[in-house]
């Protein structure tokens, strides 16, 4: 179904930060593309940083890739998830990158002497990078997730004046305010409480704003009364106040959401009316893998797991190996820190070792890797889990046991890690590594061909985020130490891919890529579902 006229969504967020702004967007997405509606998402962030590249882990979480190499907020991985998209560099902006813009057209002379001010010109940016995709892509839908918290972040201000002037352009018939809130539960008598649902609409109101449909996330059934409070103070109708429940799995979020009319208020809003097609294919999925009594335990060795949100597309991958597999995943953090870390590997049926960078947690690293290796436990590396993976080689089985990656020791006598050539004379940190999808050519006959379909070899694409590399002086010590690099670059200099064959250990692949970004919940990546397959099979 075709809309001749593309409709404005903005989903804002009250109350506080971090209240599912994101996982509600891509719930709206994958409920819309079930509805066989086209819609293209957007994230903008409110923050001076001109992207998420060089923002700490353990503050604000993973960074995400798109294809194109753009280093985007997490929350588009939940939109490629749910909604089964590959998006760019244009679902994704900040203040930051708005503010530059702004000013570089000024020093070319692109305003003639006016005075450069938050309004029109900052708001004007902000609107033009929003209908630039809408001319340009033609969704039926366009959802924008502005980030932040209304009403209480200075920063915030802009996007909600362009959001303002952008439904006065559209008009009323092609906007929709779609507004996340929060009960609150008084301690310790625990009586649930909507005053700050009214305080938070009341400071959009203040804006220039009302909501449309307003998402009421609780931990427990909201009572008739509470939701009839909420409507009337807060000047939405009943039918479009839609309770959001605590869920046991991000994935059942769109399914509750259905249920509790929230697809039937928002297409209603537009005079629309719900086709009788739904989400039959991810309900059968979900229920497939929630309802399985098989369990696998999976651990991540890492050093960001102070922050929930650190790993997510590699914990949100491992369990769409998971479903794929019917099989329900538990997730172990193990701090690679820890001084019992080869007992903790010992005691789950796999281990992913993700990315990351420096020195700290290394040694913890190498060591759950020799584990992994020598116990013939399953084994998955990620870009910096490969590069450990190879230094983990390159010491316990050759005999380097200087070997080491030059990002932590420049002196080393055996660099097994050295520094991308093109990277060499880089100075800028932000937005500088090798950045986005790059091809490898899968050797033919490897387990790594088998996974990904291709036994006779092929080309792959997989995103990248890295600095350093496999140092290529140090290739074919690897292979003549039984370590298989079973995908290279295109030009043959750069290991992709390494493995060693299933005759020796019955999963041990590691890859320089990121694959977890690729993954989704209703076409898990091949990686991932070869790894929770055997994982499981280590189990029986």
């Amino acid at each position: 179904m075709k809309l001749k006229q593309t409709r404005f969504v903005f989903i804002t967020g009250g109350v506080i930060s971090g209240i599912g702004k994101g996982i509600t967007s891509a719930s709206l997405g994958r409920l819309l593309i079930s509805q066989g509606f086209s819609v293209f998402p957007i994230k903008t962030d409110p923050y001076l940083n001109e992207d998420a590249g060089t923002m700490n882990p353990m503050q604000h979480g993973e960074v995400f890739v798109t294809d194109d190499g753009a280093e985007t907020d997490l929350d588009l991985g939940h939109y490629e998830r749910f909604m089964s998209l590959s998006l760019d560099k244009r679902s994704n902006f900040t203040s930051g990158s708005v503010y530059r813009s702004v000013l570089d057209k000024e020093r070319r002379g692109d305003f003639l002497g006016k005075t450069i001010q938050v309004v029109p010109h900052i708001t004007d940016e902000i609107q033009s990078r929003i209908m630039a995709v809408a001319e340009e892509e033609k969704p039926d839908f366009m959802l924008v997730e502005i980030g932040g918290t209304m009403g209480a972040d200075i920063e915030i201000q802009p996007f909600a004046e362009a959001m303002r002037q952008l439904k006065l352009k559209v008009g009323d018939e092609n906007f929709a305010s779609v507004h996340v809130v929060k009960m609150d539960y008084v301690f310790p008598s625990d009586e649930a409480k909507t005053k700050p649902i009214q305080h938070s609409v009341r400071a959009m109101m203040g804006l220039g704003l009302s909501p449309d449909i307003l998402v009421v996330r609780a931990k427990r059934p909201v009572d008739k009364d509470d939701m009839d409070k909420i409507a009337m103070f807060c000047s939405v109708p009943r039918n479009k106040v839609t309770p959001a429940l605590d869920a046991r799995n991000i994935y059942e979020i769109p399914i509750s959401l259905e249920e509790n009319g929230f697809l039937d208020a928002f297409l209603g809003h537009f005079g629309m009316k719900r086709k009788e097609k739904d989400l039959v294919e991810w309900r059968a999925k979900y229920k497939r893998f929630i309802g399985s009594k098989k369990e696998v335990i999976i651990g991540v060795v890492g050093k960001y797991h102070g922050q929930s949100d650190a790993y997510i597309s590699v914990n949100e991958a491992l369990v769409h190996g998971g479903a794929g597999n019917g099989v329900r995943v538990k997730i172990v953090p193990i701090d690679s820190e820890r001084s019992d870390i080869k007992e903790a590997v010992k005691n789950v049926h796999g281990i992913v070792v993700p990315g990351g960078y420096g020195s700290r947690g290394v040694k913890g690293m190498i060591e759950a890797i020799k584990t992994a290796r020598e116990e013939k436990i399953p084994f998955l590396g990620l870009c910096y889990g490969m590069q450990m993976a190879v230094i983990e080689r390159a010491r316990n089985v050759i005999g380097h046991q200087d070997a080491d990656t030059t990002e932590i020791n420049k002196k080393t006598s055996y660099p097994v890690i050295d520094i991308l050539e093109g990277q060499k004379n880089e100075k800028k940190m932000g937005g500088s590594q090798r950045l986005g999808s790059y091809p490898a050519i899968i050797r033919k006959g490897t387990f790594t061909a088998k996974i990904y379909g291709i036994s006779g070899g092929g080309k792959v694409d997989e995103r990248h985020r890295h600095r350093y590399e496999v140092n290529p002086k140090c290739h074919e010590d690897l292979e003549k130490s039984g370590l298989a690099i079973s995908g290279r670059s295109p030009d043959g200099k750069l290991a992709e891919f390494i493995e060693i064959p299933p005759k020796d250990h019955p999963f041990f692949i590691a890859t320089q890529a990121h694959p977890e970004l690729k993954s989704r919940f209703m076409e898990p990546h091949p990686l991932f579902l070869a790894f929770i397959k055997e994982a499981f099979r280590n189990l029986q």
